[in-house]
């Protein structure tokens, strides 16, 4: 065993900030910084000092170009200058292989990682420059710039608009009724709660029934159709994590207990590609399969070898679908902090927080392999990694799986833009207002030939939107007709 090649973590911190007075409420760089600290402490050294490399996870609510050199000059043993990579919720886990790949490699002996949001406290700040009482939705608008001209005329935009039509998409392809999804979604966001409230770390620490995750109250109203307020994920934090991964022989030489290290074992990740349109259906993923398969086969275990999970949790749809792909059942949690609800959503660094509470729970007890799961994007990015408490020699490096992926895809259908004629529904998502009411009915389709398109629902049927959500019959695959408006747009009508 060439104990200058195993990654090994040996200090994870994570922060929360609540801070109600903006002119001294703690920034990102602030945020990430004391994260650090709190890593360094954990690894009980000065494993700053002998850094090799600090690799920050991007910011999505604010410009981070200073932050580097914030950190570089508050860090000074850091041999290179930090450096930040841009991606979505897989970031960290990205992050993390990089760091065992240069460790396993001979590239490095000391690596950090870090990332955060002050998304609640950027929130207030732009509700006051606006003079509004009402937070602006920032992260609609930056989104909107990297959309497709057809997705935004269908206000298919943001992750509460699109992952609904995942959501749809998978109880018809599993033979579910909405009542059995919702009671899934349900039991799994209880059961995260329950972590949670555990978890001193969390955001959210109150437990709550299934039942209280599927009363629609004004505190839970109805957002995108099936989701509500309690399902999805909770941006509104102020949140910094950090680790530091190091070989197991500068673990050693730093003076790391034996007993705080653990073992970052293979990855694997994939993608698939950004524009929605370019999906071969919505109730599946190459990448994600892809990826957590082979991550699980190149560390040489299975899934009931793995005692601790945390499966991304941004909608219930990525927890539902990635526990079947692994093969693990609803009698264990699916997350060691609580998940994105309740430990906190701090948007592309939420997977930063599962890896230190992994690895806390992984020191504390009695359990050998822990599987993370990381999803980006919309249901983009997949990346997943194995940790564990004993050393496993040998393990492939680079977690590339690409081709992997892309050679278990089907045929992407040919996307049109402007269709009239007979069509199925493929998906679909139904948009709610404050008051919780229905207000815009978006559906993707399919023409008879397999072509598929986007269309509206007029805003007058009432008659659609029980049909979509009344869970009285299954919409997915029911016949319509399209036509186009006069302006420019498909427009459903039901058959």
């Amino acid at each position: 065993m060439n104990a200058d090649r195993i990654p090994v973590i040996v200090g994870v911190g994570q922060v929360n900030r609540r801070d109600d007075d903006l002119a001294t409420a703690t920034d990102a760089a602030g945020l990430m910084r004391e994260a650090l600290l709190a890593a360094e402490a954990d690894s009980g050294t000065r494993a700053l000092d002998a850094c090799d490399t600090l690799e920050l996870v991007r910011l999505f609510s604010s410009r981070m170009e200073h932050i580097p050199q914030t950190l570089a000059e508050q860090f000074p043993g850091i041999r290179q200058r930090p450096q930040f990579v841009a991606g979505h919720g897989n970031s960290p886990l990205l992050l993390l292989s990089r760091a065992a790949d240069r460790i396993a490699a001979g590239q490095a002996q000391v690596c950090a990682i870090a990332g955060a949001e002050a998304y609640r406290t950027e929130k207030r700040l732009a509700a006051r420059e606006a003079a509004s009482t009402t937070n602006p939705d920032t992260m609609k608008g930056a989104l909107a710039q990297r959309t497709s001209d057809a997705a935004r005329r269908y206000g298919l935009v943001s992750p509460i608009e699109i992952y609904p039509l995942f959501e749809n998409a998978m109880r018809a392809a599993w033979g579910q009724t909405l009542e059995q999804a919702q009671q899934e979604s349900a039991r799994i966001w209880s059961d995260f709660s329950r972590v949670a409230a555990a978890n001193p770390h969390a955001w959210l620490r109150q437990p709550l029934e299934p039942a209280d995750i599927l009363a629609r109250t004004p505190r839970n109203r109805m957002l995108g159709f099936p989701y509500t307020t309690l399902m999805v994920a909770n941006n509104s934090v102020n949140q910094g994590a950090a680790v530091i991964v190091a070989s197991l022989a500068a673990a050693r030489s730093l003076g790391v207990a034996e007993d705080r290290l653990v073992f970052v074992g293979a990855g694997a990740a994939a993608d698939e590609s950004h524009d929605i349109r370019e999906r071969c259906t919505y109730h599946s993923s190459a990448s994600l399969e892809a990826t957590i398969g082979l991550a699980l086969q190149r560390n040489g275990i299975g899934a009931d070898d793995c005692d601790l999970v945390d499966l991304y949790s941004c909608f219930p749809c990525v927890p539902k679908y990635a526990r079947r792909v692994a093969g693990i059942g609803l009698d264990r949690p699916l997350s060691v902090t609580g998940g994105l609800t309740f430990a906190g959503g701090p948007i592309r660094n939420y997977v930063m927080h599962a890896v230190a509470a992994m690895s806390d729970a992984l020191r504390a007890g009695e359990s050998r392999h822990g599987l993370l799961f990381a999803n980006g994007g919309f249901m983009t990015n997949a990346h997943a990694v194995v940790l564990s408490r004993a050393p496993n020699d040998g393990l492939p490096r680079g977690f590339d799986v690409q081709a992997q992926a892309d050679a278990r895809r089907g045929p992407i259908p040919t996307f049109v833009d402007a269709y009239e004629g007979p069509a199925q529904i493929e998906t679909y998502v139904v948009m709610h207002d404050r008051e919780g009411r229905p207000e815009r009915v978006t559906l993707v389709a399919r023409a008879p030939d397999g072509r598929r398109l986007f269309c509206l629902g007029r805003n007058a049927d009432t008659e659609l939107v029980q049909i979509l959500t009344s869970g009285a019959t299954e919409p997915v695959r029911q016949a319509g007709v399209v036509v186009r408006s006069g302006e420019g747009l498909n427009v459903w009508k039901t058959a």
